[in-house]
């Protein structure tokens, strides 16, 4: 096989792989729990004391 055709056909299947958008997909999916995670952490270490205290007198009040 000839050095032209190895690289027609290495050129012609990395376009192939280039156009498949399955791990695209899942890099999005990662980026979006990754961010879901930020914002989780940023709202309990913001609102953890006041979610505390509020969870505290609730169980004192239905006596638990």
């Amino acid at each position: 096989m000839s050095q032209w055709m190895k690289y027609y056909f290495y050129v012609k299947n990395f376009a192939l792989v280039a156009n498949e958008e399955e791990g695209q997909g899942l890099a999005e999916y990662g980026l979006i729990i990754a961010l879901v995670a930020v914002i989780a952490i940023a709202g309990v270490t913001a609102f953890g004391t006041d979610i505390s205290a509020f969870l505290t007198g609730l169980s004192a009040q239905l006596g638990f």
